[in-house]
């Protein structure tokens, strides 16, 4: 807060022309603190989707298929699991010997029971059927395979 002093000038004592304004140097300014964080918080923004980044899986094309609405349970089978026997559960990399229990984790909580199944173009029929024996043995219902729109070629 600003401290207004009257000051006399000259020696006859005339108040009201001479005023000095004293400031207090204890305050902080914060404009250029909010101006960092506010490019600091456009940055991020913009670099954050690009961060991101998902498996990739090449799907097969479908002309009828559906699109899938509502939160679900994903497994993805990739190319490399004839390699090394691992699936991803959503993001995560999880190794085909707790892949059930995993799942069986995932539909106590579940309203309903059902597992949307993604595997790479080049994996085998009986290497997702694999996964679809270990993911009934967990209590899934209901198996979807996941596949391309024919316009997103």
């Amino acid at each position: 807060m600003a401290k207004v002093q009257q000051v006399s000038v000259g020696g006859a004592g005339r108040l009201g022309r001479g005023r000095r304004v004293a400031s207090s140097l204890a305050e902080i300014n914060v404009v250029p603190m909010v101006d960092v964080m506010l490019v600091l918080l456009i940055i991020f923004m913009v670099t954050a989707p690009m961060i991101q980044r998902g498996i990739d899986v090449s799907l097969p094309v479908a002309r009828r298929a559906q699109a899938i609405t509502g939160e679900r349970v994903e497994i993805s089978v990739p190319l490399t699991y004839r390699q090394n026997h691992t699936v991803y559960l959503g993001t995560e990399s999880v190794n085909m010997s707790v892949l059930q229990e995993r799942v069986r984790q995932k539909m106590e909580t579940a309203a309903q029971k059902d597992v949307f199944l993604r595997g790479d173009r080049g994996v085998n029929l009986g290497e997702v059927m694999e996964v679809v024996d270990l993911l009934k043995a967990a209590g899934v219902r209901n198996v979807g395979l996941v596949t391309k729109m024919p316009e997103e070629r």
